[in-house]
């Protein structure tokens, strides 16, 4: 049964979850994708709260320190920041409003077209995160 209060979001936040819903559909391979806000709270999730939370923090401990690197080193700011495990990928791109995608997939999945497919989906949720929707999105994910 579904939360009355998360059920009473604007379209234009139920896009940001209905892009993930479909990314997660339409890549082969991909487990989970969640996006982080900057100041790493959980503003959707694909899989609607099974390791959304976990994925969220573990996201954002590796955006944080991938962003210290870059900013030690004076490269610039962070595109991407991909880990290779014996079972899976966690590849995490970064939002142009200073949130990030984190996207989990399996070994079987081909990380181009991941890539590829991430680099689109970070467009379109970039245009689609006004304030007013990752304020939405930050209430909604809270009352979970």
């Amino acid at each position: 049964m579904s939360n009355p209060v998360r059920g009473a979001i604007s379209a234009e936040a139920s896009s940001v979850r209905w892009l993930l819903g479909d990314f997660l559909g339409s890549v082969p391979g991909v487990e989970d994708a969640v996006v982080v806000s900057s100041d790493g709270l959980l503003l959707a999730d694909s899989q609607d709260g099974a390791r959304g939370t976990e994925l969220a923090a573990i996201v954002s401990a590796l955006v944080g320190l991938s962003t210290g690197v870059s900013r030690v080193l004076d490269r610039g700011g962070l595109k991407r920041v991909m880990t290779t495990m014996d079972e899976g990928h966690l590849v995490v791109m970064a939002i142009s409003d200073g949130s990030c995608l984190g996207v989990y997939a399996s070994l079987r999945c081909d990380l181009g077209v991941l890539a590829y497919q991430m680099a689109l989906l970070v467009e379109r949720a970039g245009h689609a995160l006004t304030p007013q929707v990752r304020s939405e999105l930050q209430r909604a994910m809270a009352v979970r």
